[in-house]
């Protein structure tokens, strides 16, 4: 858990200082893997189903953003 919390650190680090949009996107897409990763370990740990359920819900999310940010970058318009 503890390397798990620098990985999102580091990646938030890389979020806020990004030299590219492109930076961004990535440290955003691998903070969303991470905190997916966070609460995996929480919900092994407590025992609790509700975590696995929100890591789902995350996980969508992150992907559906990802995608909508690197087709924003390419070409400057989302709804085609």
């Amino acid at each position: 858990m503890y390397a798990i919390g620098v990985a999102m650190l580091l990646s938030l680090y890389r979020l806020v200082r990004g030299p590219e949009v492109v930076d961004r996107i990535l440290a955003l897409d691998t903070f969303s893997i991470n905190a997916i990763a966070l609460l995996i370990l929480d919900g092994m740990y407590l025992g609790s189903e509700i975590y696995f359920e929100a890591a789902l819900v995350i996980a969508m999310l992150g992907f559906v953003t990802t995608v909508v940010l690197c087709k924003y970058v390419l070409r400057r318009d989302i709804v085609e």
